[in-house]
């Protein structure tokens, strides 16, 4: 069912560091992170946001720690979360040292915020004694002054060289265990960033663009500055920073890695052709009706939603399951085969039998199961599709006789 594809790149391997349970860097699997927007005192209101990102695929959890009922707060979140918790930090190194007494599994540290050395190097030894890491959190919004003002703006250069000065405080007390991002609203600019830092340092990479926005222009902007960098190798462990639901970045960042095959699936993939003059049904409407029944199941399968019986099967065969439509009919296929051909009104509902059916019993148990007169039936709706529509259902190759009609005139 779960296909592995290689990237264009190999992956560039980058120390390992353990945030609580989770592997980042080396050759563990690249983790998704997202955030709670919740107050963190709000106990069971974080908990239970973090319980929604966890199964939406979120393996890390970040939660802000900005005043004493956060950290109060985090004490009684991190042993009852599903997956490990960081304390996001940003000016008060007192949160910092809460936070990794509350148990904690990481830390988010800005270098823009939190500038002086001795309170950085305090934390770096807490975390060292606790054997939490730390992820270096560059932002090009918030860079530090000086920084911004040696080299002239929030460039690549200055925001790698903002993580290589915190990096430097850390290594002055022996502290390795760290992560880095540098993070930027500009796609460009965060790609540029990351491909810098990725030269520069051997330590895992956090990617992220940051502000994002909302969706539909936050995920196209964050998918198009992490997905590229994934496939040049580079990147660890992602977040999508989107205005919205933080579920939404969750399921986001699994089905980005699930469809560069960087993870193994786990849940649907929704293919669908964009429709022709062959098409006998609405394909947006049974797509969306197909991707709403079975996108919160959890059905790691390939799902291919066809206009029509012509090409349908065939262009479709690497879907693990499909149907396509015919006059008042659907053709339920699975790996290119016909199995039954059922009602228009029913597809939708076959679809999410048949994918439950492959869940539970497998796809070769599925395929032996198939109406013995299914194949013979689908022919001959494609037959009478076919004589009814044709293959050619834009006239292009009389256009085109027309074409070399008039040219061979002109000679």
């Amino acid at each position: 069912m779960a296909r592995s594809v290689e990237v264009a790149a190999k992956r560039r391997l980058t120390r390992q560091i353990h945030v609580g349970k989770v592997l980042v860097g080396g050759d563990a699997p690249i983790s998704v992170q997202s955030m709670t927007t919740t107050k963190t005192a709000d106990v069971n209101g974080t908990l239970a946001q973090i319980y929604a990102l966890a199964g939406a695929g979120a393996d890390i959890v970040r939660c802000t720690c900005n005043d004493q009922e956060a950290a109060e707060g985090l004490a009684r979140i991190v042993p009852r979360s599903p997956v490990p918790i960081v304390a996001d930090i940003h000016f008060h190194v007192e949160m910092a040292l809460a936070a990794l007494e509350a148990g904690v599994n990481g830390l988010r540290l800005n270098p823009g915020n939190l500038r002086k050395p001795e309170e950085i190097k305090l934390v770096a030894r807490e975390a060292k004694d606790r054997g939490v890491p730390i992820r270096i959190g560059v932002n090009a919004g918030s860079l530090d002054k000086e920084l911004y003002d040696r080299f002239k703006g929030a460039t690549p250069e200055a925001l790698v060289a903002s993580a290589k000065r915190e990096l430097a405080y850390f290594q002055e007390v022996d502290f390795e265990d760290v992560k880095i991002s540098v993070k930027a609203s500009s796609v460009p600019l965060m790609i540029e960033a990351y491909r810098l830092a990725s030269e520069t340092f051997d330590y895992p990479l956090h990617l992220g663009v940051t502000e994002a926005g909302p969706p539909p222009h936050g995920l196209i902007k964050a998918t198009a500055g992490i997905a590229t960098l994934l496939a040049e190798g580079i990147g660890d462990t992602i977040r999508y920073s989107l205005t919205a639901d933080p579920v939404e970045e969750a399921k986001a960042g699994r089905q980005l890695l699930e469809a560069l095959g960087l993870r193994e699936r786990k849940g649907l993939d929704l293919i669908a052709c964009p429709s022709c003059g062959r098409a006998e049904i609405d394909v947006i409407k049974v797509a969306r009706e197909v991707q709403e029944a079975l996108e919160d199941k959890n059905i790691p399968l390939q799902v291919a939603v066809m206009g029509c019986v012509v090409n349908g099967p065939g262009e479709a065969r690497e879907a693990d399951l499909g149907i396509a439509a015919g006059k008042h009919k659907g053709h339920l296929f699975i790996k290119g085969k016909i199995v039954r051909v059922v009602k228009e009104e029913d597809m939708v509902q076959e679809v999410l039998k048949e994918a439950e059916s492959i869940v539970k019993e497998g796809i070769e148990a599925r395929l032996a199961a198939a109406d013995a007169n299914a194949e013979k039936e689908a022919e001959e709706d494609r037959k009478a599709l076919f004589s009814e529509k044709g293959e050619d259902v834009n006239h292009s190759e009389q256009i085109i006789e027309k074409i070399r009609r008039k040219l061979d005139n002109q000679d």
